[in-house]
């Protein structure tokens, strides 16, 4: 018997549509034994095929394409897993895997109290275990330790969100509003790889020349300026800050501020002058690498399409994963609010949100200082809501914990986290200063990890606990537009497999928690509901039925309303309706002690590292680096240099290359391309071990959004002498 059923990609935050079509219910995949290899693929579990939708009119990517090959994969993990005193993990009972977890919670708690517990979660997860987690943690497991990987994506953009206008939504306006766009400017974002259905959205503005790409590499989303498209603007990497400042001081100082908005609109505006006085295009020229004559261009293509055609802002990982990534954010939300885009009819500022449900994932309760409806956990009315949906008290419900970095670097010390649960995240790989997170795990008295595949952190864990992927199992997500997304369950999983709202459950019952924990997707969904009902994100007047009927439902959606498409059209969220705007200046950037004279190389040459992603992979590769055809494409890490850099070294294509600093080394082969600065290296960050590139990001994080340093750290470059330096691989020139 065939079955379909309409549902949206696992991977990233534009959420494709697609259709899984499956002639009959596949069986569990088989197991590896211990210790053995990672098994290659079955033949594809689904036949797949794009759906129209706005966000992707019927296309996919190649892991969207590629998705189903994993939900029959042979290496797929079907039961509970102890790790024994060999280091082996063997297969066990779920009473007694459930039995093991709620007794090491409850050592923890006896031994060194309730925070002592901790829950690290991921923006992969639905948004009713998304919910459901964080509301086990703070009852069940009674701790204010959770945090989740979004606060390695998106909190600097959240942060300056919420301080400009009182609310963040990764895109206030749907997506399909960039098509009549004359002028986008796009800073840190390589779209074209890392969402590809994304770039058709950019056309009209590439058709119109208005097209403004700000890397550091030529990426293939820069290269989408070419041929009279648009600007390629390439500081250096780190001053991003200062490029945004220069823009919005020749916005100021030729006139091309909307002043009717301004006045209206926004409050804050004299001291973003006074701020941006120091920032003339010449010294910003200095600073930057970036020609003065740009900078005025980009600015002069800004204005007129506010005026003209519509104009938007947005902004990606690589200007908001820094130190200062808050203030970075906060200064291209200013250059916005001086145009007028926000709120505007044909114009408007964005962030683009990474993982699939990095919105959701970010809104109901995994942050370590909100509750559901994107509610301040310190708020006592927010608190008081949450409390009587949950029927507690409100004194039951802990305070706010510790920001991602913070919580990873507690693990195993005699104040810190002891017992940790860890799910959809493989932190191991994804996490900065990944050697010491490492260490931090195996410090640990007991370690439980919830996934589908042996991942680098589940192979670290004292028991995995085996769980549902994205086609085995009913919910909702939270794409980048804010809206509101059924994901539908196509096939049967594993008969080991459970899900984390099922595990919550039974952990929850063993632990003797207060409250309800349902299994079912949508009885938990509507007690977001009304956990929600009220807040920012307020989901209230959603329901299942209501998506499956295939209505738009963008938040906030009060019971009663329509939702809101568009943000800000008739005022912002700050209690005098007006966007606040923030004067911001870069700061000093301090240099670590891992940094300094004593992790100096004397064969290696000082340079910048920058990270990102692939076109084949996703995030830390644990899923993506078992799809035959995406590793075959990208079968390892390599290290992008310019030809003169490598030069100067005598570093040739293929060969292999040593990166180090303070926190550890990578070595890979060399991949030479004109598309990168000279001072400049670029590791993508999917490969495990050696190939890591997060051995060598620093755990510094932004002091509002507690967002790590991932894109500006030093290293040392030097070539390495093996007997393999004869490989080579093809150079990359960009055209």
């Amino acid at each position: 018997m065939t079955t379909s059923a309409d549902t949206h990609c696992p991977y990233c935050a534009l959420q494709c549509a697609m259709t899984l079509t499956s002639p009959a219910d596949l069986a569990p995949a088989a197991q590896p034994g211990p210790g053995s290899a990672p098994a290659l693929p079955s033949a594809p579990a689904l036949e797949v095929a794009g759906r129209d939708f706005p966000t992707n009119r019927g296309g996919l990517c190649r892991k969207g394409w590629t998705s189903p090959a994993l939900l029959n994969h042979a290496g797929r993990i079907t039961e509970p897993l102890l790790k024994g005193a060999d280091g082996v993990h063997r297969p066990i009972s779920w009473d007694r895997a459930l039995d093991l977890a709620a007794q090491a919670v409850k050592d923890a708690r006896a031994r060194y109290g309730a925070d002592a517990v901790g829950v690290f979660g991921g923006g992969g997860l639905t948004n009713e275990k998304a919910y459901m987690l964080g509301k086990f943690a703070r009852l069940a497991l009674g701790t204010s330790r959770i945090d989740y990987n979004g606060r390695f994506c998106m909190s600097s953009a959240a942060a300056a969100g919420m301080r400009a206008f009182g609310v963040d939504r990764g895109l206030p306006f749907p997506l399909e509003a960039l098509d009549t766009a004359s002028t986008i400017l796009m800073l840190g974002s390589n779209v074209a790889e890392t969402m590809p259905p994304f770039v058709q959205h950019l056309r009209g503005a590439r058709d119109a020349s208005g097209l403004v790409v700000v890397d550091p590499r030529r990426s293939a989303t820069a290269a989408f300026t070419a041929d009279g498209g648009g600007l390629h603007l390439q500081p250096l990497p780190g001053t991003d800050l200062t490029l945004l400042l220069g823009l919005s001081h020749v916005v100021i100082h030729e006139n091309l501020v909307d002043t009717a908005y301004v006045q209206e609109r926004t409050s804050g505006y004299s001291a973003v002058v006074r701020s941006v006085n120091a920032f003339w295009p010449e010294r910003v020229q200095s600073l930057t690498g970036v020609p003065a004559d740009l900078i005025r261009q980009t600015a002069r293509m800004l204005a007129a399409g506010a005026r003209e055609g519509g104009s938007y802002i947005l902004t990606g990982r690589g200007v908001e994963q820094h130190v200062d990534g808050t203030d970075t954010a906060t200064a291209a939300i200013n250059l916005s609010l001086l145009l007028g885009l926000p709120g505007a009819a044909r114009s408007g500022y964005g962030t683009l949100t990474g993982q699939g449900n990095g919105q959701g994932g970010r809104e109901h309760g995994q942050k370590a200082d909100q509750l559901p409806g994107y509610r301040k956990i310190t708020d006592p009315a927010a608190r008081a809501h949450v409390a009587a949906v949950w029927g507690v008290p409100e004194e039951t419900i802990p305070g706010p914990g510790l920001p991602a970095v913070q919580l990873l670097k507690s693990l195993g010390k005699p104040d810190g986290v002891r017992c940790l649960f860890v799910h959809a995240s493989n932190i191991a790989v994804a996490a900065p200063d990944a050697n010491a997170v490492i260490e931090g795990l195996r410090s640990l008295d007991f370690l439980v990890v919830c996934d589908f595949f042996m991942s680098e952190t589940a192979a670290e864990a004292d028991l995995i606990l085996p769980v549902l992927q994205w086609a085995e199992e009913d919910g909702t997500l939270t794409n980048l537009e804010g809206r509101v997304l059924r994901r539908r369950r196509a096939i049967s999983p594993p008969a080991g497999a459970r899900s984390e709202l099922w595990i919550m459950a039974r952990l929850a019952a063993r632990l003797d928690a207060p409250s309800t924990y349902s299994e079912d997707p949508e009885t938990v969904f509507e007690e977001l509901r009304r956990a929600s009902a009220g807040g920012l994100a307020d989901y209230s007047g959603i329901d299942y039925a209501m998506l499956d009927r295939g209505e738009a439902a963008y938040w906030p959606y009060p019971a009663g309303s329509s939702g809101t498409p568009r943000l800000f059209a008739d005022g912002f969220a700050h209690p005098d309706g007006k966007a606040l705007m923030v004067p911001v200046v870069p700061r000093r950037r301090r240099t670590s002690a891992n940094d300094a004279a004593a992790s100096v190389d004397p064969a290696g040459k000082a340079m910048i590292l920058i990270t990102g992603r692939l076109l084949e992979h996703y995030q830390s590769g644990a899923q993506t680096r078992r799809v035959t055809e995406l590793i075959a494409a990208q079968p390892e890490a390599r290290v992008q240099i310019h030809p003169s850099a490598a030069d100067a070294m005598g570093i040739a294509a293929g060969s292999p290359v040593s990166v180090a600093n303070g926190r550890g080394e990578v070595v890979c082969r060399a991949e030479l391309s004109t598309a990168i600065r000279p001072e400049t290296v670029f590791l993508p960050f999917h490969f495990p071990g050696a190939e890591s590139a997060n051995r060598l990001t620093e755990a510094a994080t932004d002091p509002i959004s507690g967002m790590p340093e991932f894109k500006f750290n030093t290293v040392w470059v030097r070539p390495v002498a093996t007997p393999d330096s004869a490989r080579t691989l093809q150079t990359t020139e960009a055209s």
